[in-house]
């Protein structure tokens, strides 16, 4: 198919983008740019948070991954239930009773004002680097795709699709983002299941023939019972936990969606819903996967990894399939930028400048300031896309999940200490644990061979890292004298 058609379809897709931004950002101020007004539609914000959660790194790698792994994927996902439904019914309560904008003010209001920045910072850096990985996955793709045909340097490509993201979260914030995330991930999910009724016409298979070819040639193997490895399917399913009550519930992107719904009742709904869909979208990924791996082999395609989705569809389906590949690719793109880009707004603005507790600054003044900090995450993420462009490495999703286990550890021990002990802490010692807790993991994931034998750490990284955090806070609290600080929920 014509690169110079793909384009024109990237940008019709974005003018709907900047459509739907123009309708609901209408008399937008700061209230609706970090929480919506409080007043979005549960389902809206469950069904935009599907995209937001699975991003171009699900979309391109856990298909991927299946050549590799099989469907051990699905251990993971057993963690994911099991978490969504603890941040429904520990986190979010809390989250309502103290009416939070910004989820880190629990850890002032509880531990202090430096457990609060450290809280804020972690979450910076972590959503930093975890969304511009994902960005440049899909927009590497996009430009085999598309854009060096055309002449179109990376730099460019990226520089245009983060000014796109600009143009339509600009004024609107979550306001506009709980609807353009509704959008693409229509388009997303359509994409998949397009992708998948068509392979197996292809295949000439039912599903469960599928199933079974996938079964006879290893990948659709869920569960690995080898302890010393990484994969082990009892370390997966804790980690799956604690990835979805660091990376949702401890994560001021994903709850400043699900606080901006009006009620606690309907956020849990929002929570509980998105569980099951995503039960049945990322075992349908999986399905896809192997479907690919089914048939590569039948076109000469050798790409294995986050390259075997493009390389079959790009190269050998019709263009019809190569347009709905396309816009669910788009679809998988924006959503985890877009929503990086005003969290991290929020979070800066709101727990490192203070923005709401700024008398001196008039209402116009307030929403200036966050246009500016707006604009500069926007620069920061060119430059860390560029950075990833040129590390080049083959499989984002591993990437994403290492990122995540050492910037969201500190994360986990500050807010378990803070909900599982009754103690006071030395506050102004708290950046010095957060950040030595993940030095020292550093150091045991790089001697691990030397400190653990043939045992491998996984992603009970995060676990270790929390726990490290947590046994560092306790180290420098005392139990708390009556009278004192929030108790802890």
């Amino acid at each position: 198919m014509s690169p110079a058609l793909l384009f024109a379809i990237l940008i019709g897709y974005f003018a709907l983008l900047l459509g739907v931004a123009w309708a609901t950002s209408r008399n937008a101020n700061n209230d609706s740019f970090f929480i919506g007004n409080k007043s979005s539609n549960w389902m809206l914000v469950a069904f935009g948070m599907v995209g937001t959660t699975l991003s171009g790194a699900t979309f391109i790698s856990v298909p991927g991954a299946v050549g590799v792994d099989a469907f051990g994927y699905a251990q993971i996902l057993i963690g994911y239930v099991i978490g969504y439904i603890a941040v429904a019914y520990l986190l979010l309560p809390l989250y309502y009773r103290l009416q939070l904008t910004s989820i880190y003010h629990y850890l002032d209001v509880r531990l202090g004002r430096r457990s609060y920045q450290s809280g804020a910072g972690f979450f910076i850096i972590s959503r930093l680097l975890g969304a511009t990985a994902r960005l440049y996955l899909v927009v590497n793709i996009l430009q085999a795709i598309i854009l060096d045909s055309l002449g179109i340097p990376f730099w460019i490509t990226t520089l245009v699709i983060l000014g796109m993201i600009l143009m339509y979260t600009y004024q609107g914030g979550v306001k506009t983002i709980v609807w353009t995330d509704t959008l693409q991930t229509t388009c997303m999910l359509f994409g998949l299941f397009a992708c998948v009724w068509f392979l197996l016409g292809e295949l000439g298979m039912s599903i469960p023939d599928s199933l079974n070819a996938m079964q006879s040639q290893g990948l659709s193997t869920i569960f690995t019972t080898d302890f010393d490895s990484p994969n082990f399917f009892l370390k997966q399913i804790v980690a799956g936990i604690f990835i979805v009550l660091t990376m949702t519930g401890m994560d001021q992107e994903m709850m400043q969606k699900t606080i901006s719904v009006k009620t606690l009742k309907d956020s849990q709904k929002n929570l509980l819903t998105l569980t099951a869909v995503l039960v049945v979208v990322l075992m349908s990924f999986l399905f896809l996967g192997g479907l690919l791996y089914l048939y590569a082999p039948a076109v000469g395609v050798t790409a294995t990894g986050d390259k075997i989705f493009p390389a079959v569809v790009m190269g050998h389906l019709p263009a019809a399939v190569q347009i709905i590949f396309l816009i669910a690719l788009i679809s998988a793109l924006f959503p985890s930028a877009d929503g990086a880009i005003t969290a991290l707004t929020s979070s800066f603005c709101i727990d490192i400048l203070g923005i709401k507790r700024r008398t001196d600054l008039t209402e116009a003044a307030k929403e200036k300031l966050r246009r500016h900090v707006h604009l500069g995450f926007a620069a920061l993420f060119l430059f860390l896309v560029l950075g990833f462009k040129a590390a080049d490495n083959p499989s984002m999703i591993v990437v994403i999940l290492k990122l995540a286990a050492y910037t969201y550890g500190p994360l986990l021990g500050l807010f378990a200490f803070g909900m599982m002990t009754r103690r006071t802490l030395t506050d102004r010692l708290v950046p010095y644990v957060t950040i030595g807790a993940p030095i020292l993991c550093a150091l045991l994931e790089y001697n691990q061979e030397y400190l653990l034998g043939s045992y491998r750490l996984g992603l009970e990284l995060l676990i270790v890292n929390g726990i490290l955090v947590f046994a560092g806070l306790f180290a420098i609290s005392q139990r708390e004298k009556p009278g004192a600080a929030l108790a802890s929920a």
